[in-house]
């Protein structure tokens, strides 16, 4: 159980908060490049707590400047963006991507004071049809080298969708695998397995043991249930410092696939998540389970500040749950297993009190994460770098589902699974 005081500090990402100060020391997946066009009109972006705007210039450039113009902070959105830089309507003034002020209009070029003038900007990349944002002071790290972020954008499905809770309260869910066979499939049984998928042995022991490890780019568990006689059935996944996680829903080696869980303030969440196409590298698995959404699953995007991505199914529709499905064919009601988690932490209100909580075993992932959480901000507070610094730490972390030989630990398991695969990371 963490205290109150832990509780505000693991939550609260505004600037000045320790966990807030920890993610700007890390780049953030902000956006879809295919949001941007060039000339085209500015995107409202809330960020760790921070109301932001996103445009690309004339030359294809990405700025992230704070909304509010810094002459009489009207904000920029209402701009012209043209001729290489952002225009405020109210006087003209204009900004490029770095926030340098270009042009004072209103003012005669004598009185121009345009080169003590700058928006508050922060540094982008583009990277494999994503925009990343630096938040932090002084000069960013390299992007993370986790495995899906490196593949091309024409490889991958990209899924994003806004959460109306705190980031850390969905992670969490990621993090929590005994939940998988009840809330995604309490009403399956091992019948509807093949006779080869290893999934059948999670409908029939619903109640795994764990194994915990902390790791360089954060922590590692495995899951594991007796399987054929002489085997084990395992389930590997991480958290990756800040905010990332790699769940074991498909099998081991095919399914390369991440997830971040982008805090936009204290109460929602932007998921973004990256899963190499499913038909050629996870036959039978997310697809199958219902995660993968399309354009009818979300609502129709707007302009305002929590616009973006937002699940059709929410708590004024009770998430649209069916009873009638419920009591036949379904454990939760709930139409997939997106709208599924959606449901429970939201239901848990924008930020959980975890003074009411009462951990099992099941979730020792969980408690070691956050006190990993917990020491990276206080380290990071106390003038320290942050865990996973290297880019490259993140090359290592691979999550799925796999069968080993019984008798094993968790690390020789995964490293037998990694070695099998030709394509595995070093």
């Amino acid at each position: 159980m963490v205290t109150r005081e832990e509780n505000e500090i693991l939550t609260r990402v505004g600037p000045g908060t320790p966990m807030g100060e920890l993610m700007r020391r890390y780049w953030i997946p902000a956006a879809m490049s295919s949001e941007l066009q060039a000339d085209g009109a500015p995107l409202r972006l809330m960020l760790l707590g921070e109301k932001l705007l996103a445009f690309r210039d004339s030359q294809g450039r990405v700025g992230v400047l704070d909304h509010a113009c810094p002459h009489r902070c009207a904000s920029l959105y209402f701009g012209r963006n043209e001729e290489g830089g952002l225009r405020c309507i109210y006087h003209g003034w204009k900004f490029d991507v770095d926030g340098y002020c270009l042009d004072m209009a209103n003012v005669p070029p004598h009185q121009d004071f345009k080169s003590k003038i700058r928006a508050k900007a922060y540094k982008t990349a583009e990277r494999n049809g994503v925009i990343w944002v630096f938040m932090g002071a002084g000069e960013p790290p390299e992007l993370p080298a986790i495995e899906a972020t490196l593949l091309p954008a024409h490889a991958v499905t990209f899924n994003w969708m806004q959460r109306e809770c705190n980031w850390l309260q969905v992670l969490e869910g990621d993090l929590d695998t005994s939940h998988v066979d009840f809330l995604h499939g309490g009403a399956r049984t091992e019948k509807v397995f093949a006779p080869d998928d290893p999934r059948r042995f999670g409908a029939i022991n619903r109640s795994p043991e764990y194994e915990i490890s902390e790791t360089d780019w954060g922590t590692m568990y495995g899951a594991f249930r007796p399987a054929d006689p002489g085997e084990t059935y395992w389930r590997i996944a991480h958290f990756l410092f800040p905010f990332w996680t790699i769940t074991p829903s498909g099998p081991f080696g095919k399914h390369i696939y991440a997830r971040a869980w982008v805090p936009m303030d204290d109460t929602h969440t932007m998921a973004m998540r990256i899963l190499a196409n499913a038909g050629k590298v996870d036959p039978g698995g997310a697809s199958q389970l219902g995660i993968t959404l399309g354009a009818d699953d979300l609502l129709p995007n707007t302009s305002d500040w929590y616009g973006r991505f937002r699940p059709r199914t929410n708590a004024d529709n009770d998430y649209l749950q069916d009873r009638d499905r419920q009591r036949r064919n379904s454990f939760s009601g709930i139409p997939g297993i997106a709208a599924e988690d959606q449901a429970v932490t939201e239901s848990m209100g924008g930020v959980v009190n975890r003074m009411n909580e009462h951990l099992a075993p099941s979730d020792r992932m969980i408690a070691v994460t956050r006190r990993r959480l917990l020491e990276a901000a206080q380290a990071v507070a106390r003038g320290e770098d942050p865990p996973a610094a290297s880019a490259q730490i993140y090359a290592g972390a691979r999550g799925g589902y796999f069968i080993a030989k019984a008798g094993g630990s968790m690390l020789d398991a995964y490293r037998a699974a990694n070695a099998k695969n030709e394509t595995a990371p070093a």
